[in-house]
């Protein structure tokens, strides 16, 4: 990142379009959970824990390889996969009440 803000309003400027960004991704990756939902036959296959463990090594290789802190990437992920998991365990049983 070779940007150098000239002002506070300018880093606000900044980190407000990359907030748009980043709640774009996070709308279409809680679609993809949402789908998810329907391929799993249970509430621990939602929860998914070795699955969690493979995300978090992988984005903080991630994070070390595109310059980001690693220990803030983790909490960050860890935080929005309980959050999603949440979500995807209502669509889950929502499904398992739909007939059919």
């Amino acid at each position: 990142m070779d940007v150098h803000c000239q002002s506070l309003a300018e880093v606000r400027a900044n980190i407000d379009r990359i907030d748009r960004q980043l709640v774009a991704l996070l709308a279409e990756r809680g679609a993809f959970v949402a789908q998810a939902a329907r391929f799993k036959r249970n509430s621990e296959e939602v929860k998914a824990p070795q699955r969690v463990e493979q995300v978090i090594a992988k984005v903080r290789e991630l994070a070390q390889a595109l310059g980001a802190n690693p220990d803030v990437v983790e909490p960050v992920y860890r935080s929005m996969i309980a959050a999603f998991i949440q979500a995807e365990l209502a669509e889950h049983a929502a499904l398992a009440q739909q007939p059919g």
